[in-house]
């Protein structure tokens, strides 16, 4: 999957800061390559204000891959203006309105609520890492935690997480 040159520059400087400003969630995420389409993506949703303000906030930010791993056209289609609200959707799914840093999570599997309120998604602690299991039931893998901003904290992962049926939590 690829974005036009002109997109990701304008997402880029839509999520510019200046030098007195916080590192926000977006702030870091702008200024790391490997989360441009995250960056895109959150810009064409009109997230950038919310996801700079105040916090506190955990994001589940799928990397570059990830998105491209989606069926093709997936990404470019979310991106088109008449379905922002589906890509807003498919965000909030990422974000919950905690700070919540990997050594919060329980160990076991429970059910925790992402900033879209109908939804739930099953994070899963072990020895082995963090899954996290969304409305498809598959699994995602946290591949870096804890990455601290002044608004919460991203936690990387390595799939688009998606809403749909609630999934098992055991």
């Amino acid at each position: 999957m690829k974005l036009s040159s002109s997109l990701k520059a304008a997402a880029l400087a839509a999520c510019s800061t200046t030098a007195a400003s916080a590192d926000t969630i977006v702030d870091i995420a702008a200024g790391d390559e490997r989360f441009s389409t995250l960056v895109a993506a959150v810009t064409a949703a009109d997230l950038v204000e919310t996801l700079q303000g105040e916090g506190p906030f955990t994001v589940y930010a799928p990397i570059n891959d990830a998105f491209a791993a989606l069926p093709d056209g997936t990404v470019e289609t979310l991106l088109q203006p008449e379905n922002k609200d589906q890509l807003t959707n498919v965000l909030l799914y990422h974000v919950d309105d905690r700070d919540l840093p990997a050594a919060a999570i329980p160990m076991g599997s429970n059910y925790f609520k992402p900033v879209l309120a109908s939804e739930r998604l099953c994070i899963t602690k072990s020895s082995d890492g963090v899954m996290i299991a969304d409305g498809t039931g598959e699994m995602a893998t946290v591949i870096i935690a804890d990455i601290k901003a002044d608004n919460g904290v991203i936690h990387v992962i390595d799939k688009v997480l998606l809403p749909g049926t609630r999934p098992a939590c055991h």
